[in-house]
């Protein structure tokens, strides 16, 4: 075999040896905000005028008047025959708040939720002790990402 050919062969090879690895994964570019998430049921969201939320993990507490934001669900609008899929925002009578807790981990949280109603009467005091869910929504090469929430209504709190 002559030089030219020899130098065919080792291409095409080289060519062909990226097919032998796996290739990289890339992560998406998306932060997590770490904190507890706080979902007022759509049947209670008329019954309250502002809430405070208290979380206590691992001896270390935040306390914090919520900011209430109108909670919506994704409506899916189908997908084009270019497969391009899309979706809207929906509201859905809830109402969302967020603790933000830097520190958080997958050990036990004791939550506490007081509030007044749009009238400024007290709501009755509520609590809950729950752990929070560790997964990788991005696959294990994409790191772990601890969420932790609950949602109060008539009854109580209760973990989402």
């Amino acid at each position: 075999m002559g030089r030219i050919g020899l130098a065919l062969t080792l291409a095409g090879t080289a060519a062909l040896l990226p097919g032998c690895y796996p290739e990289a994964v890339a992560c998406p570019a998306i932060g997590h905000v770490a904190g507890v998430s706080l979902t007022v049921a759509a049947s209670y969201a008329n019954q309250v005028g502002s809430l405070r939320l208290k979380a206590c993990q691992d001896g270390t507490c935040t306390d914090k008047e919520l900011v209430l934001h109108p909670g919506s669900v994704a409506v899916d609008q189908g997908c084009s025959p270019e497969g391009v899929c899309s979706a809207t925002p929906s509201l859905d009578g809830t109402l969302q708040g967020f603790l933000e807790m830097p520190w958080l981990s997958e050990s036990p949280i004791e939550a506490t939720v007081s509030g007044t109603s749009p009238a400024g009467a007290a709501l009755p005091l509520r609590t809950l002790t729950f752990t929070p869910k560790g997964a990788y929504p991005y696959g294990e090469q994409c790191g772990r990402v601890i969420s932790a929430g609950a949602v109060l209504d008539a009854a109580g709190l209760s973990q989402t």
